[in-house]
C-alpha cells in the first residue's frame, strides 16, 4: 500500500508506538497493559529466489513487545481491494522474518514465524474474516490463522472505550460511501463535523486524564488530517468542513501541549527527546521546535546537525 495511507500507518506506529498495544490485544487477545516495550525492526527484506539474487520487500511493520514474555508481530495495513495474493506476500515476508533470525545449531536450523495479521481500511464483499496457513511438509501439515482486522467495523464509540486510539486517523473511511451526500447537503455534513469534534474532545480528556500525552494527541490529530486531506480531495465542502476543524485543533494547543509534555516530565533530556521527534517529522521551523520543545535555537541546532563518529 504505497500512497499517503502507508505512509500514516507507520508514522502513527512509529512515533505513537504504545498505541499499537490495544490493538494487538484485540486482535489477538493478549492483555498487554502499556507498560511493555515496543522494539521494532527493519521493514526491508530481501527475499532469495533462484531466478534473482534478491528482490527487496518492504513490510509495512516489524517488531516485538518486550513484556513477560517476548512476541513478534508483523502488520500489514491495506487499502486496496483484495486481489487473492495477500497471503502469499504476507508468507513471504514472514518467511523472511523468521529467516533472517534464525539459529543453526550443529546443523539443525530453527525458524520462528511472527505473529501476523492485516488490517483493511476498506471492507469490500471479497475481504475476508481471516486468513490461513497451510504448510505441508515431510515431517507433517502444519496450519494456523492470520487473523484480520476489518477498521469500517469499529464505532466511534469503540475507538476509545477499547483505546483503539491507532485507529483514528483511519476512522473516515467508515464514511466514505457517504462522501457525496455530505458534500452536497450542509445539515448531513454537520453530523460528520460534529463526530469529528467528538474525536477532538474525547482526545483532550484523555489528555487530561493522563493516559496520552500532548504528543500522542497531536499526532493523532495531525495524521487524521493526512488522511482526510487525500481522501476527500474529491470533495472540497467535506475536506473544508471537517479539516477546520481537526487543523483547528491542532493549531490551538499546539505550542501548550507539547511544550507542557516536556515541563511536566522536569527533564531537559524530555526537552531533547520532544525535540528530536519534531526534527524527525520535519515539519516545524528550528524556531518553533525551540520554542515548543523549551530548548534554546543552538541546542536544537546541534541536535538538528549530522551525528558523526
Amino acid at each position: 500500500m504505497g500512497n499517503i495511507y502507508d505512509g500514516a500507518f507507520r508514522t502513527i506506529l512509529n512515533d505513537c508506538r504504545k498505541l499499537i498495544l490495544p490493538v494487538i490485544n484485540e486482535i489477538f487477545g493478549e492483555r498487554y497493559t502499556g507498560e511493555e516495550e515496543v522494539e521494532f525492526f527493519p521493514n526491508e527484506h530481501f527475499l532469495n529466489q533462484q531466478d534473482a539474487a534478491g528482490r527487496e520487500r518492504i513490510t509495512d511493520t516489524n517488531f516485538r513487545i518486550i513484556g513477560k514474555t517476548v512476541k513478534k508481530y508483523h502488520l500489514e495495513c491495506e487499502s486496496s481491494l483484495p486481489d487473492g495474493r495477500m497471503a502469499i506476500r504476507l508468507f513471504e515476508y514472514d518467511a523472511q522474518i523468521a529467516l533472517d533470525e534464525g539459529e543453526v545449531t550443529e546443523e539443525t536450523l530453527t525458524v520462528t514465524f511472527p505473529h501476523t495479521a492485516v488490517l483493511y481500511l476498506r471492507a469490500y464483499e471479497k475481504t475476508p474474516d481471516q486468513m490461513k496457513y497451510v504448510i505441508v511438509t515431510p515431517g507433517g501439515t502444519v496450519s494456523y490463522d492470520v487473523p484480520v482486522m476489518k477498521v469500517q467495523t469499529y464505532t466511534l464509540a469503540d475507538l476509545f472505550d477499547k483505546r483503539l486510539l491507532f485507529l483514528i486517523p483511519f476512522y473516515i473511511f467508515s464514511h466514505e460511501k457517504s462522501f457525496a451526500k455530505y458534500n452536497r447537503n450542509e445539515r448531513e455534513l454537520e453530523k460528520l463535523k460534529q463526530e469529528y469534534q467528538e474525536i477532538v474532545s474525547g482526545l483532550d480528556e484523555l489528555e487530561r486524564q493522563e493516559v496520552i500525552g500532548a504528543f500522542d494527541r497531536r499526532t493523532i490529530i495531525e495524521i487524521s488530517g493526512d488522511v482526510l486531506r487525500e481522501i476527500t480531495k474529491k470533495y472540497e465542502n467535506v475536506q473544508k468542513g471537517v479539516g477546520e476543524i481537526m487543523g483547528g485543533a491542532l493549531l490551538e494547543t499546539e505550542a501548550r501541549t507539547i511544550l507542557n509534555q516536556g515541563k511536566s516530565q522536569g527533564k531537559n533530556e524530555a526537552n531533547r527527546a520532544t525535540a528530536l521527534r519534531m526534527l524527525k517529522r520535519g515539519k516545524l521551523t528550528l524556531e518553533e521546535i525551540a520554542e515548543y520543545s523549551g530548548l534554546s535555537i543552538s541546542e536544537v541546532k546541534a541536535l538538528a546537525e549530522p551525528q558523526t563518529v
